[in-house]
């Protein structure tokens, strides 16, 4: 299917979509948490085209980029990342705005690559000692699950439908011609199983970020989204209520911690948005955050 927006562009024998808007820096670059593509931050990114060049891209093996294996390394994809920023004719510093696993690899781009980043905003992230915050309950289900059995061979249609109904709510405001490719291949079995192949060596990314030292002295806003919505509810079949708002209470700590061990960290709060909404429900809180980062830069 062709992709809304973007062009392509040839990295390293890979062709990877990119879709820039707006002039100036320094460029903002969203990266997409695992399951989401640069599209899902389209709000967001026009917003932030009116003060700033504003990036959205699709990782290798995701999205309207070239089909890859995955998992990898997240030295390959800032390694990726970088080739790509350069190959575009995109120059640095960036402001590097990262959602979920989207967000540790923004860090580990920050580290390896300190005098390229401005400034990082955190959406969410994954973080390395999440675990460490979370009920044990919880974290024994999550020891318990089998990402290999995650997704039958063909999905109930009443399941599809159910997640086109909420990617459909979260986008009801946008352009059709977006909406509608983007919310049919979101509920597509391949894009499904992308989110899940993509996350499975997330331990293994923990360990790279954990080896490669402490984040530069740049600004960092992290939002922390706490509500407990439908997507949330969807991908915890089976926890309580009770374990779900534990869950929220762990990580705003984890990451007002987080935000404390930095010189120039600040958390957030977004409480109207969860984990996967929230660039959907308050891209102005995205925004304004990208707009302060910018400012303290």
């Amino acid at each position: 299917m062709k992709p809304p927006l973007g062009e392509y562009h040839d990295v390293n024998g890979r062709t990877l979509l990119l879709h820039r808007e707006g002039g100036g820096g320094p460029a903002v670059v969203f990266l997409p948490g695992a399951g989401a593509v640069g599209m899902d931050y389209w709000d967001a990114q026009r917003r932030a085209a009116a003060f700033t060049t504003s990036v959205l891209y699709d990782r290798a093996g995701t999205g309207w980029s070239e089909s890859i294996d995955l998992p990898r390394s997240s030295t390959e994809v800032t390694d990726e990342l970088r080739a790509l920023l350069r190959t575009a004719g995109i120059p640095g510093p960036y402001v590097l705005a990262g959602h979920s696993l989207g967000g540790l690899y923004a860090r580990h781009h920050a580290i390896r690559f300190p005098g390229e980043v401005a400034g990082l905003v955190l959406m969410e992230p994954a973080h390395e000692d999440y675990r460490a915050y979370m009920p044990r309950e919880l974290a024994e289900r999550w020891d318990a699950w089998d990402p290999a059995g995650a997704l039958p061979d063909e999905l109930p249609r009443e399941i599809l439908e159910f997640y086109r109904v909420l990617f459909e709510q979260e986008m009801a405001g946008w352009p059709a011609g977006l909406r509608e490719p983007l919310v049919d291949s979101h509920v597509s079995p391949e894009w499904l199983l992308t989110g899940i192949r993509e996350a499975a060596n997330v331990n293994a990314v923990y360990d790279e970020v954990r080896a490669a030292g402490p984040l530069p002295d740049v600004p960092v806003i992290i939002l922390t989204a706490p509500a407990v919505d439908p997507f949330k509810r969807a991908v915890s079949a089976g926890a309580s209520e009770e374990l779900l708002r534990a869950e929220s209470d762990g990580k705003t700590r984890l990451y007002n911690e987080f935000a404390a061990s930095m010189p120039r960290g600040e958390n957030r709060v977004v409480e109207d948005a969860g984990h996967v909404t929230l660039p959907f429900r308050r891209p102005d809180a995205v925004v304004l955050a990208i707009r302060d980062v910018l400012a303290r830069t």
